[in-house]
């Protein structure tokens, strides 16, 4: 038999012995031929899979559990797309609703526009918790926020003129965090693009008998499944995000014909997600199945939790440019003399926090912990990019070993098993795809990095007994690599070549 050494029956049992050199050869010369498509395959060819996540709140800031949702739903795309489906990311924003009537009136009066220009964020968060402030004094003040608001829906130019603008400038502030992030999208159709879409999916729904009464408002019954009813309309004849999350399906299920159809989005919202897939399976459409919410859990700083409306809010930059200075700060102590090094701290501060993020299975809270993430020893994206810079070493040290190879030079366990470690690369991107974790490929390229560093410590490439040994083990090399960095890529991080 292809591929074994030797089969033996043992009592009950057949034993099965590997070929290890065939292994081994078959495997390093699998990546070095097929280069970053090695773990790729064909097998979603022509099949749309819409992928929605970040789902950014125009006007407020980028905080740290929106970066939850963007990095599942960055990798996701990349996992997808590997893997031959045509990956689609929308950000479905959030810019509509009650909130855009109370800041217009809150910028109308409290307002400065140099500072909007400038920070704009940072202006409309402060005008936002003012109006809230105010408010708790004055009540009266939320009627001139839905009376705001009610004139955005008629398309009063004025107020459509703010809401333009303030949707602009917050684009543009995203803009730099998404570069920051390298995470991209293909789409950035929000709440407010289902405007118009709403009332033909209300319609249908009405028409085939499914809306009720209940309190004034008008909702769909789910109690066969024992949850409560989706609201489809409120008392006051104003549609909710449920309307607006039906309006979306329908369409992106017209525009793309979708095979999947997934939601990156707080498991706090799992309800929400229940209600508004049952509600299109009981119009009478099964691709309501395809449909899939994919719930994250909180990120705790071990002293606060996070909200909007008073202010107290961790800023996603900031944070992100807190890393790479502490990153730089190490990297000064460990390596003085690098060359571009706020350029590597960038990746390693950055990586550093996404990996954090996709470490573990994505139900689990975070809990924020700088000393952990930033470490270079341990389960952490500086351990993975310190360990691919340490090959990259090896290889500038030693040449790129282009000589003769022959796999039966190596014999030494360490290398067997970072051979096996490498060939699950396939494996651990189609259990990632099935579960919709991409926490499965994170903790493989920490599985890579440990038995690279196993294999490092145990031999000493430079004196291998001859040439073609040298050159063998430095294909390894070049392999583990290139297997780190794909992994690494999937998961939205960059390689450094020098740490």
């Amino acid at each position: 038999l292809d591929g074994f050494e030797k089969i033996e029956a043992f009592g009950p049992y057949i034993n099965f012995f590997v070929a290890k050199n065939d292994f081994m050869k078959e495997i390093i010369e699998k990546v070095l031929n097929e280069k970053e498509n090695y773990g790729s395959t064909k097998e979603g060819e022509g099949k749309n899979v819409i992928v929605e996540y970040c789902s950014a709140n125009i006007a407020k800031p980028f905080h740290v559990g929106h970066l939850y949702t963007t990095m599942i739903g960055n990798s996701l795309y990349k996992i997808f797309n590997s893997q031959g489906y045509n990956a689609i990311g929308i950000n479905h924003l959030g810019d509509w609703g009650t909130q855009f009537g109370k800041l217009i009136y809150a910028y109308n009066h409290w307002g400065d526009e140099k500072a909007l220009e400038e920070e704009p964020i940072k202006e409309m968060l402060r005008v936002y918790v003012k109006f809230h402030d105010e408010a708790e004094k004055n009540p009266a003040l939320d009627d001139e926020g839905r009376k705001h608001f009610k004139l955005l829906e008629d398309g009063n130019e004025e107020e459509v003129k703010l809401w333009t603008k303030f949707k602009d400038l917050s684009l543009k502030e995203f803009d730099k965090l998404f570069n920051m992030l390298n995470v991209k999208f293909d789409s950035f159709a929000g709440e407010s693009f289902y405007q118009d879409k709403m009332d033909a999916v209300i319609d249908e729904i009405e028409s085939k008998g499914l809306l009720t009464e209940s309190n004034g408002a008008k909702v769909v019954m789910l109690e066969e499944l024992n949850i409560p009813p989706c609201i489809i309309k409120k008392a006051d004849g104003a549609t909710i995000y449920a309307t607006r999350d039906l309006a979306a399906m329908f369409y992106r299920k017209k525009t793309y014909d979708f095979y999947k159809n997934i939601y990156v989005v707080a498991k706090d919202q799992s309800l929400h997600f229940k209600q508004v897939f049952s509600t299109v399976k009981k119009m009478g459409y099964d691709w309501a199945d395809d449909c899939i919410h994919v719930p994250f859990g909180l990120v705790r700083f071990p002293d606060k939790k996070l909200s909007t409306r008073k202010g107290d809010v961790v800023f996603l930059e900031d944070l992100l440019n807190e890393a790479v200075v502490k990153t730089e700060e190490i990297i000064n102590e460990k390596n003085p003399t690098l060359e571009n090094k706020n350029e590597v701290a960038k990746k390693v501060g950055i990586g550093a926090v996404v990996f954090a993020y996709l470490k573990n299975s994505r139900e689990r809270d975070i809990i924020f912990d700088w000393d952990e993430m930033l470490s270079f020893e341990g389960e952490t994206g500086p351990y993975v990019q310190y360990t691919y810079a340490r090959g990259k070493s090896i290889l500038r040290k030693l040449g790129e070993g282009t000589g003769e190879v022959d796999y039966g030079k190596l014999i030494s366990e360490e290398e067997f098993e970072l051979v096996k470690t490498l060939s699950g690369f396939n494996n651990s991107i189609k259990q990632a795809l099935d579960k919709l974790q991409p926490s499965i490929v994170t903790r493989f390229t920490i599985d890579v990095a440990k038995a690279f560093n196993k294999f490092y410590n145990s031999i000493n490439i430079s004196n291998s007994e001859d040439e073609v040994t040298k050159n063998t083990r430095l294909a390894l090399v070049k392999a583990t690599l290139q297997v780190i960095e794909s992994g690494l890529h999937l998961i939205g991080l960059e390689t450094v070549d020098e740490m």
